[in-house]
């Protein structure tokens, strides 16, 4: 059990008293401050009144010396002596307030970590009060504060851990500015993980039923998506007042305000940082959610990951249930899903190492994204597409591991002229309206398959040919501008399976099922 020596406890000491109460371990403090030690001890803290510079009053031994005074010339006296008597401890010292620069190196000098409180002051305002991150961050605000009336944070459809980690942190944010808001999305949660996500956490979402379920809403925010209609149940003319995404934007997107950032790996990402940057110290529930979807969409930090997605995963780990975590992360397999893989290793088509195959009708389509995953273990397979129909539409979802291809770009050059498509390099979907096909009888299902299978397979293994190379994955440090949103003029036409002419515009969507 690590045991922490906490000498002096000025200001700053006070505040990392406070917190390391919460730490596992022991914690003793030192202070010739009677008040002090009578209020710790309250709070159960083993506490002493004794000249903390003195090294007879230091206990027996410790793994971490904390020298936390407001005096300088005390605390170089404490790191001083703390370090002659416990030499293998980690030495934590600060330099106190108004120290010279000598009593600073003096300091510096024994300390293994020197924290200079003045400094960080400033370091601090300016953070919150200059640069891209600043600035982004107070529009944001003036967004939230000017909304007339409650913000509607739409995820999309079926959405994932990434999406409903970010849904609830953003309303979270606008709660911290006296704004009433609501995670919300379409579809359903049928993923068995994300379901043991929402029932371990007990979190709570509105399901939308229909566009009119926003009129009660003074604002419409989106997260781990970027354009209404695509991949959620909006109107394609909704007014949108925030936008926060990962991936990168297939068509321009129009917001109040928006930040796209396809440097980090999840849109948890962002939000962890939105939290962190406004001193706002996340529930149980919204940081074990947020770090799930940093280890979702990072592929547990091995998929696209970034500087930025270990600080925030870092930021988190002091807040997060681990119990409840690893309960998420092995939840049972239902039979819909071993029917699903099992299907598409009876089906599946090669052509080199790229893997198609066809599941026929689902039930659960967040079953094709863990039967591409499964088969990319498969030996001498490096991409993979499963897809499979329900309610007159096809579901696709794709992997790709160590292939010199954009899969993303692939599945929306093979079918954004006939749906939609996108996602990253090694992880994507899309969307294909079956159209007039889906009139066929209940008896026909398997020319149904066969036809599906002849226009996904073909499609898709036509354009691996001449597949789009994966791109340097770092596209820019973010994108975050704002400008009024026009109404469209008209909505984007929904295309037949079988119609091979073009849409009105090119459209993006994130997987069917995890992305």
């Amino acid at each position: 059990m690590v045991s922490r020596l906490v000498l002096g406890c000025g200001s700053l000491g006070h505040d990392i008293v406070e917190e390391a109460i919460t730490w596992p371990g022991r914690l003793h403090v030192i202070t010739d401050e009677q008040s002090r030690v009578t209020a710790l001890r309250d709070e159960s803290v083993r506490a002493t009144v004794a000249d903390p510079t003195d090294p007879d009053s230091y206990p027996e031994r410790t793994d971490i010396v904390i020298v936390a005074d407001d005096d300088p010339k005390r605390n170089r006296a404490a790191a001083t002596a703390a370090r002659a008597q416990f030499p293998d401890a980690l030495l934590v010292a600060s330099t106190g307030f108004g120290a010279d620069d000598e009593t600073k190196a003096a300091i510096e000098a024994v300390a293994d970590r020197l924290i200079d409180p003045e400094q960080r002051v400033v370091d601090r305002i300016l953070d919150v009060s200059a640069g891209d991150d600043a600035r982004r961050m107070w529009k944001l605000l003036a967004i939230l504060r000017n909304l007339d009336g409650p913000l509607a944070v739409v995820t999309h459809d079926n959405p994932d851990p990434d999406a409903i980690a970010s849904a609830l942190a953003l309303a979270r944010v606008a709660e911290s500015v006296g704004v009433e808001a609501d995670a919300c999305y379409f579809g359903e949660i049928s993923h068995q993980e994300n379901r043991a996500l929402v029932n371990l956490l007990d979190i709570r979402m509105k399901n939308l039923q229909s566009a009119a379920d926003l009129e009660s809403y003074g604002g419409v925010a989106l997260v781990d998506h970027s354009r209404p209609g695509v991949n959620d149940g909006l109107p394609e003319d909704t007014d949108i007042d925030i936008v926060v995404d990962h991936h990168p934007p297939r068509a321009p997107v129009e917001a109040r305000f928006v930040d796209l950032r396809s440097d980090v790996g999840a849109t948890s990402t962002l939000l962890a940082k939105y939290l962190e940057f406004f001193g706002i110290t996340p529930e149980r529930t919204i940081a074990t959610a947020l770090l799930y979807g940093i280890r979702v969409d990072t592929k547990d930090f091995t998929r696209e990951v970034s500087g930025t997605d270990f600080e925030a995963a870092a930021f988190l780990l002091n807040f997060v249930d681990a119990a409840v975590l690893e309960r998420v992360e092995t939840p049972s397999m239902n039979a819909e899903v071993f029917e699903t893989i099992a299907r598409a290793i009876r089906n599946r088509e090669l052509q080199g190492d790229a893997l198609a195959t066809s599941v026929g009708e689902i039930r659960d389509r967040d079953a094709l994204a863990q039967a591409a995953d499964r088969l990319l273990n498969m030996e001498g397979v490096t991409t993979t597409l499963v897809y499979g129909f329900m309610n007159g539409t096809v579901y696709a979802s794709g992997r790709a591991r160590g292939a010199d291809l954009d899969l993303g770009e692939t599945l929306r050059d093979a079918f954004d002229q006939i749906g939609s498509a996108g996602g990253h390099a090694d992880m994507a979907g899309a969307q294909i309206p079956l159209g007039i096909l889906s009139d066929v009888g209940a008896d026909s299902k398997e020319s149904l398959a066969d036809v599906v299978h002849e226009i996904i397979s073909g499609r898709f293994f036509e354009t691996l040919r001449d597949a789009p190379s994966a791109p340097d994955r770092d596209i820019g440090p973010g994108l975050t501008f704002e400008y009024p949103t026009p109404a469209h003029d008209h909505a984007e036409e929904s295309v037949d399976l079988g119609d091979r002419g073009q849409k009105d515009e090119e459209s993006d969507t994130s997987d069917v099922t995890e992305e």
